[in-house]
């Protein structure tokens, strides 16, 4: 596939998505690798155009450099903010209470604390960036968890082995302490973010650093 090829196809998706206004949204490729510039009217359209950009096959990498635009009727206090986070928050029954910190500075969201799993982290970070008023979050929460399971390594060969998305075979697990490193190859970039969210899956991994290579 070209590069030309490829723009067409990020253009094609950027457009198709219906969560995004895609008009302002810059996009370059170069040997695989994929720029976005302009702007958006929200953090949330900034996090979905790039998760639109993974789903397209044959991207790299992706050079995220689009800006968040608020009007100025719609801009909203640090405070506000900070207090409509900690609300979403306390209200996910997935999140453990007053685990979890909120500091906003010009709108950017920096979230801190300590939970048992890595898929509350995540959750968390979702359920701020969609509120208004939002140019960023940066994520820091640390995972500790509760209970340090003795054959992680075997807990996630299981895992991928239950998994329809990718061959098992095709990937080495190498764990030290809480530190799990992924190495081999997989056929499309889903299946190597399948593999690594298997890793997470498995209470206490800490560290998940994934050298899988996606062949297309």
């Amino acid at each position: 596939m070209t590069d030309k090829d490829l723009r067409r196809d990020v253009l094609d998706e950027l457009d198709f998505d219906p969560s995004l206004d895609a008009a302002e949204i810059g996009v370059a490729v170069s040997d695989g690798v994929v720029t976005l510039t302009g702007h958006v009217g929200s953090y949330a359209e900034k996090v979905e155009a790039e998760n639109a950009v993974r789903r397209v096959k044959g991207v790299r990498a992706i050079a995220q450099d689009i800006q968040v635009r608020y009007p100025e009727a719609k801009k909203i206090e640090d405070d506000q903010i900070a207090a409509r986070a900690l609300a979403i928050i306390d209200w996910s029954v997935h999140l453990p209470k007053e685990a979890i910190q909120v500091k906003v500075a010009n709108g950017w969201i920096t979230l801190t604390g300590v939970v048992p799993w890595q898929y509350q982290a995540i959750m968390a970070e979702a359920a701020v960036r969609k509120l208004s008023g939002v140019v960023g979050v940066s994520n820091v929460i640390e995972i500790r968890p509760e209970v340090r399971p003795t054959q992680v390594k075997d807990k996630i060969l299981e895992a991928f082995k239950r998994s329809a998305m990718f061959e098992a075979d095709g990937i080495k697990v190498s764990v030290e302490g809480d530190r799990v490193t992924l190495e081999g190859a997989v056929t499309a970039w889903t299946e190597r973010e399948a593999a690594e969210r298997a890793a997470w899956s498995v209470p206490g991994v800490r560290t998940v650093v994934d050298h899988i290579v996606a062949l297309s």
